[in-house]
């Protein structure tokens, strides 16, 4: 009898212990210690709404976006928890793990009054540095090799505003450097910040000449084979592609076409193999930012010719560089991942024919309405600045110089301008520069759907609902006055409703983007629960063994990972 009750309590037993042996978490992989993967890559597509993949996937072909959708981990649903959509806190969040009030980029650049009031801040700017080996032509007034009539006061670049680190930087911490950490883009604040404090190198493009460069934070001069990849002809190579030789605007030119993609892929290709990645028994990261999207995007919108044929190029693009990396490094020692920084809206004249209530609002004349009125109040028969130049929203910015002189504190001065702008926005006229929609409907009236003071964001009250989180996640402290200003759903700044598009806002539009993984600790399918792009530091961080960076607010995405059996471990 003791037999028959012991028997069925043992294999009980083993059973038992085999599924929880099933269900061992994927963190117990100390991955990026023995370099299993050899290398992680993470492509940003700069401004590419998360919907491009499902409308044009008929038209994918290879393994380009498909290695993705096919082969990988496809979330359809990943949204940004915050309201500030722009390129520099899109990139730092997906380095990160956190949010603007996490890790401290609030915008592409803005005012700060402790920095002086001669620019606005660029997200990566830094005196204290200079830009390396720009050709004769590129060199600014203030850097050694200047010619004498040079024209330009170039500042240096470094991570200097990024208050969090990043996934890049805990590989460099957990392997006491000897992983390397390399950021590419056509941007600098596209290379510099995804890739976190502590990276190796961050390379970017002079706008004129094209070459890549970098900064004195990173290195004095230029490595080897990035100097023979500057001088192999390749930028004429771009250029011709381009259709504009001999161009002295680069940025511009080439990069709002299709070529420049495969010029920063290819200039990763040989950053991958110059700095022999994947060679060192530890796990390297590179993140590519492509910018081209961007460039292209706000003067087409998401609708247009240009737009489809920048997607399926890319396609392509995408699919020569994994097969690239298949024979350099082998696919089976490469984790990758796809995000964007931000998605976009569509051109407001394109969505108001079909009844839409899009508009453009010309934010120059309520920043004028706006001074016009405050003078008439404070400074009767005078014209002092209230507002420091813009506009660029979502922020309208104070100059709290102006307000001294007057002895108006910050809590009034922010006040008063938050409950001007509902009407200010709202005298602007409707605009109708191009053909009305079928049923005759009106132009919709522009509309500021809601305004926060700088002092309300940095203690509340905000509203205990998702807006109020985003609005939350969006803030940071840069010294200055200013409020938030969000229009209505599918409005945005301009003279015109056709000229162009824009992202800046908390509107789905605007935060829907990409995320998919590909590699062997992910379980392939399309995902459709909501996740974040916090979420992929977070994963990446907790497959590779390593600590979540700093300020990280995401969560793994467990439910696209493969469960691991112990003994499967090596």
């Amino acid at each position: 009898m003791r037999n028959h009750t012991i028997a069925p309590r043992a294999f009980l037993l083993r059973i038992v212990l085999l599924s929880l042996a099933l269900l061992v978490p994927v963190l117990a992989r100390a991955q990026a210690f023995v370099g299993k993967p050899k290398l992680i890559v993470i492509v940003v597509i700069d401004q590419f709404r998360a919907d491009y993949l499902n409308r044009h996937a008929a038209d994918f072909k290879g393994r380009g976006f498909n290695l993705f959708m096919k082969e990988g981990a496809w979330f359809t649903d990943c949204y940004y928890d915050y309201a500030n959509t722009k390129t520099a806190p899109g990139h730092s969040t997906i380095g990160t793990g956190a949010y603007t009030d996490g890790h401290g980029i609030e915008s592409n650049e803005w005012w700060d009054a402790t920095r002086g009031y001669g620019h606005k801040v660029s997200s990566v700017e830094d005196e204290r540095y200079q830009l390396v080996d720009l050709p004769p032509s590129s060199i600014p007034a203030n850097q050694p090799g200047a010619p004498a009539d040079a024209p330009r006061f170039v500042i240096g670049a470094s991570p200097l505003n990024l208050r969090a680190t990043t996934l890049g930087d805990e590989l460099r911490l957990a392997t006491q450097g000897r992983a390397r950490v390399y950021g590419v883009s056509l941007k600098d604040r596209a290379s510099i910040l995804p890739a976190g404090q502590a990276a190796n190198g961050a390379f970017w493009v002079d706008q004129s000449s094209g070459q890549f460069t970098t900064s004195t934070y990173y290195m004095q001069h230029l490595p080897a084979w990035a100097t023979a990849f500057n001088t192999s002809g390749r930028i004429a190579q771009a250029e011709q592609e381009a259709k504009v030789p001999g161009t002295t605007q680069f940025y511009e030119l080439v990069g709002r076409t299709p070529v420049a993609n495969r010029y920063e892929l290819d200039f990763t290709k040989a950053l991958i193999a110059g700095e022999k990645l994947g060679q060192r028994g530890v796990t390297d990261l590179v993140v590519v930012s492509l910018s081209a999207n961007d460039i292209q995007g706000h003067q087409f919108g998401p609708d247009s010719d240009s737009e489809n044929q920048m997607i399926l190029s890319l396609d392509q693009d995408l699919g020569s560089f994994f097969s690239w990396l298949d024979q350099s490094v082998g696919l089976n020692n490469v984790w990758l991942a796809l995000t964007a920084d931000h998605g976009i809206a569509p051109i407001p004249g394109e969505a108001a024919k079909l009844g839409i209530h899009a508009a453009a609002v010309d934010m120059k004349k309520v920043y004028a309405a706006l001074n016009t009125e405050l003078n008439q109040r404070h400074s009767p028969g005078q014209k002092l600045p209230y507002l420091l130049p813009g506009p660029d929203l979502p922020y309208i910015d104070l100059d709290k110089r102006t307000y001294a002189t007057l002895h108006i504190d910050e809590k009034t001065a922010e006040n008063e301008i938050a409950a001007l702008l509902p009407e200010a926005i709202a005298a602007q006229e409707p605009k109708s520069d191009g053909p009305l929609p079928a049923q005759q409907r009106l132009p919709a009236t522009p509309y500021l759907r809601t305004v926060y003071t700088r002092l309300q964001l940095a203690s509340g009250p905000l509203p205990p609902s998702e807006w109020g989180r985003l609005l939350a996640h969006s803030y940071a402290d840069h010294g200055n006055w200013y409020v938030m200003a969000i229009l209505d759903a599918y409005q945005m700044g301009g003279a015109s409703a056709f000229a162009g598009t824009n992202h800046f806002t908390p509107w789905s539009y605007d935060r829907h983007v990409p995320l998919a993984f590909y590699g062997g600790p992910f379980n392939p399918g399309e995902y459709h629960g909501r996740v974040a792009p916090v979420d992929l530091a977070v994963t990446l961080a907790s497959l590779a063994g390593v600590n979540q960076p700093s300020a990280a607010v995401g969560k793994v995405l467990t439910q696209a990972l493969k469960p691991v059996h112990p003994a499967r471990q090596q």
